[in-house]
């Protein structure tokens, strides 16, 4: 039987990069996020260009939406691993600059829209008997740098709930994974947290020989949900060789 697996935010980047990777591995895929257009073309792409690619559904879903994600889990007969990769940064204002309005969106995606996807589909990765969360965050859960305030706060809280629900859940069938990439080019992690500004959302690759790709932190979620049941991957920090940590780069 084929196991189903749910990625959040799957329709760029890491996001998509994983759920081409867990079809590749024989899952059924759940696509969900907000842009149904990029979603259908990433079905397709899967779909015919993935050899022995289970099942690929579409579902449009914002995670800052209870209804949205009522919906997307009543939608599921069954959920095997849930990948919570939603989430995003804006801007890089020190605390005494903050918006707080931006603190609020990257809060509202990159905590509460994991809890809202979590708790939703919970039941359903319980009650398959070998259930999986995968929770992207980031090094800068763990390791704060200038210019990252509101950032390293919404990942913070994320790298915490995740090790709240390891011990919440360890008598039952479900283990609970961090992958916490560091420098990712993707195509709109830094167009976002730039609003736009495509000058200074090159700048943080400026120079960098080799930063990770969405497929390397797609290889980390993979290699996390094949192990053996009785195996629990707690955490992967994962970053270019030419970071030593969030504020040290080796640039040419």
């Amino acid at each position: 039987m084929r196991k189903t697996a749910v990625v959040t935010g799957a329709s760029s980047g890491i996001g998509a990069a994983t759920a081409r990777r867990l079809a590749a591995e024989g899952f059924n895929v759940v696509l969900a996020a907000r842009r149904r257009d990029r979603l259908d073309a990433l079905a397709k792409e899967i779909a015919e260009g993935v050899p022995g690619a289970g099942r690929v559904a579409p579902v449009v879903l914002d995670v800052t939406d209870q209804e949205s994600v009522d919906a997307l889990a009543g939608s599921l007969d069954a959920v095997h691993v849930l990948v919570n990769n939603a989430g995003g940064a804006l801007g890089l204002e020190p605390v005494a600059d903050a918006d707080p309005a931006d603190w609020q969106a990257m809060y509202d995606t990159n905590v509460l829209g994991l809890l809202r996807v979590t708790k939703a589909l919970l039941p359903k990765l319980v009650a398959g008997g070998d259930g999986h969360i995968v929770n992207i965050t980031s090094l800068a859960a763990h390791v704060p740098y200038e210019g990252g305030a509101g950032y390293n706060a919404a990942k913070h809280a994320a790298y915490a709930v995740n090790e709240v629900l390891r011990l919440e859940l360890v008598a039952e069938p479900v283990r609970v994974t961090e992958i916490a990439p560091g420098l990712v080019r993707t195509d709109e992690f830094a167009l976002v947290r730039f609003k736009g500004d495509a000058e200074r959302a090159a700048k943080p690759y400026e120079g960098v020989p080799e930063p990770l790709v969405a497929e390397d932190v797609a290889d980390c979620v993979a290699w996390a949900v094949t192990r053996p049941s009785h195996v629990n991957i707690d955490r992967i920090d994962v970053q270019p060789r030419v970071q030593a940590a969030p504020y040290k780069l080796h640039r040419v």
